[in-house]
């Protein structure tokens, strides 16, 4: 059997040119890249430092782990539960990476860099690609234009948010959860999806008065599995048993 994700260099039927996968890379870097901004208001309106702020975005780098990780501290939960809630949400990297380490085919001497750019958008775009060229090429110009574009905006955000004060008092302290639901909306796209950020959304609310703070977070993913049950329980009920063969029936096919 050919595997599934070998991939042509080039030449691929349907194939993109070069110019239109970095067009479509340059597309999504500069989109998500400006949303850094957001980050960096939300990061200094929660307390954290401008050297703190930046270095989460140059060294993190994924989104939705930094604003998660900031609105837990802001809400005044343990720094431990805060990083352990930003973890979680961060393992879907390396899932990505297991895939993308098949089409990209990077020397071994630069997959730890390449690693550093292994996110959403990043992903999205390089599965995209028919061919390993255009896998390269589209995950490349979206990590690099991301990267500089997200930590630039960060910088830029950070500044801005101790020019002007209190976050809180501008709705600023909303430009994080509105963001990441910006980011997230799009990729619920089948009813399973849909019902999972619905049951972790009704989790997070329901606990929140009742748990420490950045706790709710961690028990919402518990969402996932309890569709995912729930469905597969469904669907075993709705299976019609099967009916018992008739005597001497058996053995005739």
């Amino acid at each position: 059997m050919t595997e599934q994700t070998a991939l042509p260099e080039t030449g691929a039927v349907g194939g993109k040119p070069d110019a239109a996968v970095v067009r479509d890379a340059l597309g999504v870097g500069v989109a998500v890249g400006l949303s850094g901004f957001a980050f960096g208001v939300t990061s200094a309106g929660s307390g954290l430092t401008l050297a703190q702020t930046c270095a989460l975005s140059l060294l993190v780098f994924t989104g939705a782990s930094q604003f998660a990780l900031v609105g837990a501290l802001a809400a005044g939960g343990n720094p431990l539960t805060a990083a352990a809630g930003a973890f979680f949400l961060g393992v879907r990297n390396a899932f990505y990476g297991l895939r993308l380490s098949q089409l990209l085919a990077l020397p071994r001497a630069v997959r730890p860099f390449a690693a550093q750019w292994v996110i959403d958008e990043t992903t999205a775009v390089a599965l995209a690609q028919p061919t390993r060229r255009g896998v390269r090429i589209g995950f490349t110009v979206t990590g690099l234009t991301l990267y500089v574009l997200w930590n630039l905006t960060t910088l830029l955000g950070a500044l801005g948010a101790e020019a002007i004060g209190d976050t809180a008092a501008w709705g600023l302290d909303a430009a994080g959860p509105a963001v990441f639901l910006a980011l997230l909306a799009p990729m619920l796209k089948s009813t399973t999806e849909r019902t999972v950020a619905g049951v972790a959304v009704l989790l997070g609310l329901g606990l929140l008065p009742v748990l420490p703070a950045g706790v709710p977070v961690l028990v919402a993913a518990l969402a996932a599995p309890l569709v995912l049950w729930a469905g597969g329980r469904r669907a075993g009920g709705a299976a019609p048993d099967r009916p018992a063969p008739a005597d001497g029936a058996e053995g005739e096919r």
